[in-house]
């Protein structure tokens, strides 16, 4: 754990990585705790009707435990990996548990991905075995022979055809179970995210990566672990953000988790559990912080949470200034990837927030922002944001793409494909993913704080904004709009919307363009895709005859 301080510079004076030669994740979140607190809470999980179950880190590991034998008994080996298509919930956790003890490699996958997406993963994987639910096997019988090593599939909603029954298979096993002995540089776990261009790739991860990530984890919730601490998140456990920004940490840290499976996520669905559960400490990407900010008379809860982290997409002033009135504390936004996650953060405790600033480089890491030859940049001037290896927090490699791997270095930088800027003190400003810029009569236009400043109306509920090619400016800025309900659209509201812009930010990056939307293309995980949108508005052009 950090040391708590008062400064940033004697947190960082007083830390040092520490990372043996031997380390376990499972061991680690689980077992470590149930031999020193067996009957601390490790879990709440919370049912459709709201009751609440707490689960002792004892009976995590004994849980864990009987899935690890129920694995080998089955023929899963060190090294295997093993998929766990499964939402929030005692059985997801035990299997992060259980995977890596048993020297295996965790393949998360999303409830809500469709066959394509699931066939891809587990073929290009060569995943043996998948735990997963009714909905999850139903999905892949259809896609089962696309996946030729996938050996067996264990369902916690009982047997069917060519699915084995979950409780059924434990309960033939033992609880007793001699973790393996892994290095920390042991892959663990392997996580396929999605980039600009290609086919998914597989970010692979070593045990250390749980280390990596404390101390921005720890930052982030103004040094988590304090008495009374507990976290939730309504990101799904298969994603880097809710697995390794919350779950796996915080077990680590002897903090509760509370686990809900929503059947439809809202704004009042997460004030009323943040309020029932007595949450103090939550990760809220910023698409659920907008749905919740859409709650009218949202005070009336009384929350008063003692930390809450966002990270995915950069907050506006209207976000943050929400979440002090609402939630009671000042939103700590955190910046990082799959590949190489929690390296900057905000943290309130110690004085780092600035408005626009994703914060600052995280305790223990190296980022800069560096030039086309990785030479580091004076602050103040725009490049790519990079982080020095080597990294506990940084992966592997690319599964089974060793060229992709290399790609995304340049010397000892792992250039993370975002462009920002550093200011006064260290403070990271994310200008954009490096497709996401928009270039206009010269200038070079983030689209965040346009969007920022077009929620801010009442009229807008989500926006996006893009750079649409134009003939003589390069591209001008398009914005696409969804507008809030009680509001409908109108050439009126249209110019209404772009004087909003262009009298609040500045001339240049007003939206020439305005278009309305009954949906925005939003990825599984919440962040809308600009790149949909990019092209929408290039076709445009092109059936104009502009193009």
């Amino acid at each position: 754990m950090l040391a708590p301080a008062d400064t940033i510079e004697a947190a960082r004076q007083g830390f040092r990585w520490r990372v043996p030669e031997h380390f376990n994740i499972g061991v680690d979140i689980c077992d470590k705790w149930a031999d020193q607190a067996p009957d601390r809470d490790a879990l709440m999980l919370i049912d459709e009707a709201g009751a609440a179950r707490r689960v002792s880190y004892e009976e995590l590991r004994a849980l864990s435990n009987r899935l690890a034998n129920a694995l080998i008994a089955r023929g899963i080996e060190k090294g295997d990996r093993v998929a766990v298509l499964l939402p929030q919930g005692l059985e997801t956790a035990a299997a992060h548990v259980a995977i890596p003890k048993m020297g295996a490699v965790a393949l998360p996958l999303f409830s809500l991905f469709g066959p394509e997406a699931l066939a891809y993963r587990l073929a290009h994987s060569g995943a043996k075995a998948v735990i997963t639910d009714a909905s999850g096997a139903a999905k892949l019988r259809t896609v089962r022979a696309e996946a030729p090593e996938l050996a067996c599939i264990l369902s916690i909603d009982g047997a069917s055809d060519g699915v084995a029954c979950f409780n059924e298979a434990l309960r033939a096993q033992s609880d007793a179970f001699q973790p393996v002995l892994t290095r920390a540089d042991d892959p663990a776990v392997l996580i396929y995210t999605s980039g600009t261009t290609g086919a998914p790739k597989g970010a692979l991860h070593g045990h250390r990566v749980l280390l990596g990530h404390l101390p921005g984890v720890e930052m982030s919730h103004d040094f988590l672990g304090q008495e009374g601490d507990r976290i939730w998140t309504p990101a799904d456990w298969a994603w880097i953000g809710g697995l390794f920004d919350v779950l796996a940490p915080a077990l680590s840290l002897g903090v509760p988790v509370v686990a809900k499976r929503f059947a439809k996520f809202s704004g009042e669905a997460a004030l009323d559990l943040i309020k029932s559960a007595e949450i103090r400490n939550a990760f809220l990407p910023p698409t659920a912080l907008k749905a919740m900010r859409r709650t009218p008379d949202a005070e009336r809860y009384g929350i008063k949470m003692r930390s809450v982290g966002s990270g995915g997409e950069t907050l506006g002033a209207e976000l943050l200034e929400w979440g002090e009135r609402v939630l009671g504390v000042t939103i700590n936004e955190f910046y990082g990837q799959t590949e190489c996650n929690m390296v900057v953060s905000s943290c309130a405790a110690l004085g780092l927030n600035r408005r626009g600033s994703m914060g600052v480089a995280a305790i223990g890491h190296e980022v800069a922002v560096v030039g086309p030859e990785g030479a580091v940049l004076p602050d103040g001037e725009e490049g790519d944001i990079a982080v020095k290896r080597p990294d506990p927090v940084m992966f592997l490699g690319y599964w089974r793409n060793e060229a992709a791997t290399a790609e995304k270095f340049r010397g000892d930088w792992l250039i993370t494909g975002d462009r920002g800027l550093v200011e006064e003190g260290g403070f990271l400003r994310f200008v954009g993913r490096d497709d996401d810029v928009i270039t206009s009569s010269g200038y070079r236009i983030g689209p965040g704080e346009i969007e920022d400043c077009l929620i801010a109306h009442p009229a807008v509920q989500m926006a996006a904004a893009v750079g649409k090619p134009d003939p003589d400016r390069t591209e001008i800025v398009k914005a696409y709009v969804v507008l809030a309900s009680g509001h409908a659209p109108s050439e009126q509201l249209k110019s209404e919307l772009a004087s909003h812009v262009k009298t609040r930010l500045a001339a240049h990056e007003y939206p020439r363009e305005i278009e309305f939307l009954a949906d925005l293309p939003m990825t599984a995980t919440g962040k809308v895709i600009r790149k949909a949108l990019r092209r929408r508005a290039e076709q445009e052009n092109e059936e104009a005859g502009d193009g």
